[in-house]
């Protein structure tokens, strides 16, 4: 299979829902006290969005691909208030995520806590939007041909 072949839109939104998947569980895990089951979904979900940001650009390095986005009427500002939000935040998490996990892993978990309390929410945030842009783009409205 070569590199364009490879479906990265699909493979990028399965990883996308996958890490939402993880820092939700996370979430829930932390809140019922099991820290060492809340420490693995997080490490995994971290995994998972820098395999996200691999794959999402070596994707565009290697292909250059845009999509335009094929929808109307009152889905225009929708689809673009998502995907601008999505793209800024998706820049602020980087540094945000690596921050809050050094402090866990460090077992500064008061100063690990307060990063959380931003972290988590900008980043399921992102993970979940991202879904949303590959179904507005790839499933609900593909730009037209021609």
């Amino acid at each position: 299979m070569t590199m364009g072949s490879l479906p990265f839109p699909e493979i990028n939104a399965a990883l996308n829902a996958t890490a939402a998947l993880f820092l939700m569980t996370g979430f829930v895990l932390i809140r019922r006290g099991k820290r060492n089951a809340h420490r693995t979904c997080m490490l995994t979900a971290f995994s998972v969005s820098v395999l996200f940001l691999v794959s999402y650009l070596t994707y565009h390095i290697q292909t250059g691909a845009r999509t335009a986005f094929g929808g109307e009427g009152m889905w225009i500002p929708v689809y673009f208030a998502i995907l601008i939000s999505h793209i800024a935040l998706a820049v602020a998490i980087v540094p945000l995520a690596m921050r809050t996990l050094t402090l866990a892993l460090r077992s500064e978990f008061d100063r690990h806590r307060r990063w959380a309390r931003f972290t988590f929410p900008i980043w399921l945030y992102v993970s979940v939007t991202g879904v949303l842009v590959y179904l507005f783009l790839y499933r609900w409205f593909p730009a037209r041909a021609g």
